[in-house]
This record gives C-alpha cells, structure tokens and sequence, in this order.
C-alpha cells in the first residue's frame, strides 16, 4: 500500500474549504443566537399602554375595565383634582396620552401646547356628535349660554387659535357632558317648583344659614355663587362670565361678609365629600354633581336636583389628546376616543346622569323606561338602578327639569377661564381664608 501524501496545493485547498465552512456555521449560529435573544422584541407584539389623567367623573374602574376587555390595550387612570390636574398637564405633557375634563380647561392646554389637533377623519362617530358641542345649541331656539360654550373653542383655526369654523381639526373630543345645579334635601327644605321657584339665591338665603355647601373650585364655585348673588340682587354683572376686577372686589366682599356670618357649612373637593356632607347632616344645600345626587338617593335621602330659574350652569367634557402622545400609543388613544363614543360608556354614565355626545348609539343599551327617564324626562315605569348597583330612582318619579333638549335649552353660563383668572384666583383663596 502506498504512503503517498497528497499535494500541497490540494491540502490548502482542503484547509480552506473547512475554514469556509467553519465560518459560515460560526456566521450562521452567531445569527441565530443574535435572533434568539431578539425575538420577544422582534416578533412579539406589543400590548401599548394608554395613560389617561382625569377626574373621578370620568375615570371610574368600571369603564376602565371594559375598555380594555373591548380595545385589547393596558390602560392606567390617573385621577386628580381640577387645580392639580391642570398644573400637571401643562407643564408634564408627558405625563399622560390622554386628558379628560372639561371645556374650562381648553385655554390653558392649547396656550401651554400640552395637547395636539384631532384628526376628525380618525373620529368613526364625528358626523354623529350632536350639535351642542358644534353650535352651542340642542335645538334652534335653545340658549346657548354665557362663556365657553363648546364650539367657540372647538375647531382649531388656520391660524392655530381656537374658533368656530370647522376645519377638520379639533381641540378636544366632545363627549360626556351635563348642567349642574345645586341639590337640596327636601327633608330639609321645602320642595320647589323647576324653573319657577327653585333658585341659585337660594344658596345666600339666610334661612338656611350653617346649613350651605359649595363646591371648591375657582372656575365653577365662583358661578355657583355669582349666580345666587345677583339672583338675589346683591350684584348685578355686565357679563358674568368676564367679570371685571371690580366686578370681583364687590361679589367677594359680599361673599366673605357671609362666610364671616357662619352661612357656609363647607367647601367640598370631591363628589364623595359633597355626598358626605349631606348624608351626615352638615348640609341640607349644596352645589352638587349628579352622581352625588343619583348615590344620595340610592341611600335613600331625598336630594332634589333643582333647575333653577335662573338657567343652569353647563359644562361639556373634552378628551385631548397629549403633544408628545405618538406611534401605536396615539393609535390606542384614537381607539379609546371611539370606544367611548360607540354606546356602552355612553350607557354606563347615563345612569348617574350624565348626557354624551352621540345618544342615539347609547340609546339601544339602555331600557326603554331608563331612556324614558333620563333623556326623555318621562315618569318611570319600575325603579332604576345607578351606577353603583343601588336603586337611584323611584317608580312614579320624573327627572328635575325634564327631557335632555329642555335642560340643555335653559344655560346660564358655561364653565369658563376668565380673562381675570389669575384675580378672581386670588379673589377665591382670600374667599375661602376669611
């Protein structure tokens, strides 16, 4: 047998071939171990977060809950109070994807570019939203109200400022919105008769002196209790929704001559510490929100929501969304803006009274003698349960002030940002330290 090497020339080649193929497993399995580390990011996909600041009004777990189940998205609510909410959102517009308040609040967001324009192409219910936040009107000969009503600063202007005419972008998403008045315990005080007898000078009758709440909070307390004094005709504005400095130095001198008289029995910061206050007896009136109404009632105290002569005071919720908010974030965030307008929120918050901008698709989840009561203002049939799970309303009873269309129809005054904020700020701590 013959011991014969191969040539040189063919060992190389031999060598190199192996190399060649050492380096393209090595290549190979360097790029499958580089995948293999990477692919929970590669291919996975991601669940965005949505951050969503508010109040209590709105971020309430229920709906919490069902969004996420309905959009498959993480959301976390951030509850907050007005003042707080509004420092925050316009210094941190990173600190939230989406801001829900209410139209009092538009100004200071757009002037600190804490939100960004809505697309209303992105918007599935746009044509749907009715003409309140629109126009400023349910129906033609509607009022529309002093101050901020909703479509004066709705639609974003060529120009960046805020304004009437449509342009396809908007500042915020209407969507829940309502009147507020003022609720009494008729245990307590004697039953009015709506838009008649029932009014805001009831607040600084002193018949009721001890016994009188208000809600803290400078850019609606202060029409709350402007109202009752030029009812009462201690005061009498040019326009209550811009009140000069003058115009404020007389009301607040008015205001701290009762507070020095002991006829405030408080100032509440939250629904449950208005609530509080008159289940323990602290009040027999107060500024009121209608869930505080609707949650009294279900433990069976019997708070009457009065529709004051006078007209109510308004508010219309806004959805906005944040200058910094992006990508697949800004994505689930337009899903949460249709969500809320397809039906079950709108549902959901109509049983603790509250209107939203797009009725028709709520209309189908609710029983007929729930629509009948708190949007038709009829007499119900069977009593109705809040949100809370508890009876709210009695057989026989019909809502305070009637239909949707009748309550909307008689505004006094939007809540608004004054021009003389900042004065009627330091008017309002002075107020509340006398």
């Amino acid at each position: 047998m013959s011991n014969r090497t191969a040539p040189s020339s063919q060992i190389n080649e031999t060598i190199s071939d192996d190399r060649r193929s050492f380096i393209k497993k090595s290549a190979l399995l360097t790029g499958l171990s580089a995948l293999s580390t990477k692919a929970p990011f590669v291919f996975a996909k991601t669940t965005p977060t949505l951050r969503v600041m508010g109040t209590h009004v709105t971020l309430q777990e229920e709906i919490r809950q069902k969004a996420m189940a309905d959009l498959g998205i993480n959301i976390v609510f951030q509850p907050g109070g007005e003042a707080e909410l509004i420092q925050k959102a316009t210094t941190q517009p990173g600190s939230f994807d989406i801001y829900e308040q209410w139209t009092d609040s538009i100004r200071q967001l757009w002037q600190a570019s804490a939100i960004q324009p809505i697309d209303t192409e992105r918007l599935n219910y746009w044509n749907e939203i009715n003409a309140l936040a629109k126009t400023g009107k349910v129906s033609p000969e509607a009022q529309i109200g002093l101050g901020d009503a909703p479509h004066k600063i709705l639609n974003v202007q060529d120009d960046d400022s805020l304004g009437t005419d449509f342009t396809g972008k908007i500042s915020f998403l209407p969507y829940v919105h309502n009147v507020d008045s003022f609720g009494y315990n008729t245990n307590k005080v004697k039953k009015g008769i709506p838009y008649e007898t029932e009014s805001w000078s009831w607040l600084l009758d002193e018949q009721y002196q001890g016994k009188v709440a208000v809600v803290n909070s400078p850019t609606i307390g202060i029409f709350d209790l402007a109202l009752a004094a030029q009812s009462k005709g201690l005061i009498q504005f040019n326009d209550m929704s811009d009140m000069s400095q003058d115009e404020l130095n007389t009301l607040f001198s008015i205001l701290i001559d009762y507070k020095k008289r002991h006829h405030f029995a408080g100032f509440w910061n939250s629904v449950p510490q208005s609530i509080d206050y008159m289940s323990q007896g602290r009040v027999s009136l107060e500024s009121m929100f209608s869930p505080a109404v609707s949650a009294l009632n279900g433990q069976g105290i019997p708070v009457t929501y009065a529709a004051p002569r006078e007209g109510y005071r308004a508010w219309h919720g806004v959805m906005c969304l944040s200058s910094e908010c992006q990508g697949h974030v800004k994505d689930a965030a337009y899903d949460y803006m249709n969500w809320w307008l397809s039906g079950w929120a709108g549902a959901f918050i109509a049983r603790q009274g509250y209107y939203i901008s797009t009725p028709e698709r709520s209309r189908p989840l609710l029983s007929e003698n729930e629509w009948g009561y708190w949007y038709d203002g009829k007499e119900t049939t069977a009593p109705l349960k809040g949100t809370d799970g508890r009876i709210s309303v009695q057989a026989g009873d019909m809502r305070t002030g009637g239909s949707y269309t009748k309550r909307l129809s008689h505004i006094a005054i939007w809540n608004t940002v004054m021009p003389n904020y900042d004065y009627s700020l330091q008017k309002w701590y002075e107020f509340l330290l006398a």
